[in-house]
């Protein structure tokens, strides 16, 4: 914990991000990220005009002063927040977790990034429902993507898929095992007037729908894979730490001869080098090749950051590793 009272370190991170600050207020942002900006914590998202609040306090009253000092702050700085929750990270409570309301009465529900809308429900789980660290993946899929077909895995609200759809994908296939999840995905559609049809949407496990789709010879110009930290499941497990290479290789037969392999690792013990000796690897039989790396936005990783990240993740800037591999196939 910093000695700097918390509020000069805002008026700093206030300070940095005040130049691209959405003029309309549509746009999501992270306003403080405490972690590397000198108070861990404290986080601080702003979603059009509701401040979303991370006390990450591990216990967490003593997180308190520090949100009530966030709440003043935005009050006095940024008037035109009307709206206010604080999740806490390390409550024992789910309701807690998943945020409750500390000033203000309606929260937003939709966003605008990169001219598309995003359906949000911030109080749907311990996130947001939209993650702001792959702000630049979705640019990326919104000029790359169009004419080709899409699988996005682990689509949580579907923002990829929403971003694809923007670029002028020719079909989108969204799969998560969350039906609440993919339900935020059909509302971002019709903020923008895409078409829903069902069979795009499917609610199953990633092992089950994989194979399924092996077994009908399915195959698409782009498969992200964007899994959970960790999960289990009756069919089988996601471990971003120990099995990345595993998960990768599982969809690696459903994409199309010349088409892309979008592979993100957020496991923060996870350097950005074992990361890379982990693709590298991958591609020594020359069917993947790494096309690029896709950086985390300076607002969500913080500026002029205090003190060292737990692991290095250089060459990628955040623990958010996000590659494009191009594929060809046999």
């Amino acid at each position: 914990m910093t000695s700097t009272p918390v509020t000069s370190l805002l008026e700093k991170a206030l300070a940095s991000r005040a130049p691209t600050i959405d003029p309309k207020n549509e746009s999501a942002f992270r306003l403080f990220n405490g972690f590397s900006e000198g108070c861990p914590d404290l986080i601080i998202d702003i979603y059009a005009a509701t401040a979303v609040i991370y006390n990450y306090a591990d216990n967490p009253e003593d997180g308190a002063a520090l949100v009530q000092e966030a709440q003043e702050f935005l009050t006095a700085s940024l008037p035109w927040v009307r709206a206010g929750i604080v999740k806490t990270r390390n409550s024992s409570n789910q309701e807690e977790k998943r945020g409750k309301l500390l000033f203000g009465t309606e929260l937003d529900r939709k966003i605008k990034e990169h001219g598309v809308w995003y359906s949000i429900n911030l109080t749907l789980n311990r996130d947001a429902s939209l993650y702001l660290d792959t702000r630049n993946l979705r640019k990326w899929l919104i000029e790359n993507i169009k004419g080709k077909s899409l699988l996005n895995t682990f689509a949580y609200t579907g923002s990829f898929g929403v971003a694809a759809l923007k670029g002028g994908a020719s079909r989108v296939v969204q799969i998560d095992l969350d039906r609440d999840f993919l339900n935020i995905a059909k509302t971002s559609y019709s903020l923008n007037g895409f078409p829903i049809q069902k069979g795009n949407f499917i609610s199953r496990d990633f092992f089950e729908q994989v194979s399924n789709l092996k077994r009908n010879n399915t195959f698409f110009d782009c498969v992200i894979i964007d899994p959970p930290f960790f999960s289990t499941t009756s069919k089988g497990r996601v471990d971003q730490e120990k099995e990345s290479a595993r998960l990768i290789n599982k969809v690696r037969p459903l994409i199309n001869d010349g088409g892309y392999l979008i592979a993100i690792n957020n496991a923060l013990y996870v350097s950005g080098n074992e990361y890379m000796q982990t693709l590298e690897e991958l591609c020594k039989d020359g069917y993947l090749k790494i096309r690029e790396l896709i950086s985390v936005p300076e607002d969500f990783t913080g500026y002029n950051p205090v003190g060292s990240p737990i692991t290095d993740p250089s060459p990628f800037n955040h623990s958010t590793k996000i590659a494009i591999l191009d594929v060809k196939r046999k």
